[in-house]
């Protein structure tokens, strides 16, 4: 299950992301408001855990963002806030659930828990390049109709691709998306082999896996 973890404090941010893994979670972090909001705007996560103070937009400001824009990530917000009209504000603009800090970390665990097993009302959009169809909710890939077995790490740089065409996205980006921890391929092939064990299995499929020299990499139709 992926998480994103949306706290400008970098020590708990840490806490917060090493505590998630451990867990059993895929999880991205980021410090800024408008840093969520990109996340949120390219990538699904099952759960988002946002604070409300952070710099250039606040955290109520990105679950009005998620809200308004229909997406269908659990929101749960951390924060020190913890007035009943705080409270109320935060549901209200779109949070799902809401932990006030100090907390206990076995209790944040539980809501993640259960925030994942809560029906959303707003199903996943399935994506569709040349001849490729990608569900986001099933993780599922097939191509010309047939189903295909991709690993995680394959699956997760298709993804990424797939929701970003045609625009070129860089080695950093895949890395972020695609591993747990994103130093692991930078510097080394990983990348490269990766995109080349996915490339052969997805031949005439109506799309195709370019490299941009200097600049990362886009899938393109055609």
């Amino acid at each position: 299950m992926r998480v994103l973890v949306a706290e400008d404090d970098p020590g708990l941010r840490e806490v917060l992301v090493q505590g998630l893994e451990e867990a059993g979670y895929f999880v991205d972090s980021v410090a800024a408001g408008d840093d969520a909001i990109e996340q949120l705007r390219f990538y699904e996560y099952d759960v988002a855990v946002i604070d409300w103070r952070m710099p250039r937009m606040s955290g109520l400001d990105v679950v009005a963002w998620a809200r308004e824009h229909e997406r269908p990530t659990g929101l749960l917000m951390l924060t020190a806030r913890d007035t009943p009209a705080d409270r109320v504000l935060g549901l209200d603009t779109g949070a799902d659930d809401y932990l006030v800090k100090p907390f206990d970390f076995g209790e944040l665990v539980a809501r993640i828990r259960a925030l994942q097993r809560r029906p959303r009302n707003v199903d996943r959009p399935v994506l569709h390049r040349g001849d490729l169809r990608l569900d986001p909710a099933r993780r599922e890939v097939s191509l010309h109709g047939a189903a295909i077995s991709l690993t995680s790490t394959e699956y997760n740089i298709l993804e990424l691709l797939m929701r970003r065409s045609p625009a070129v996205v860089d080695r950093k980006a895949i890395a972020e998306h695609a591993w747990r921890d994103e130093t692991q391929p930078l510097g080394s092939n990983a990348i490269d082999v990766q995109l080349s064990r996915l490339r052969a299995k997805i031949p005439n499929a109506g799309v195709r896996i370019v490299t941009v020299r200097g600049a990362g990499y886009r899938l393109e139709e055609g």
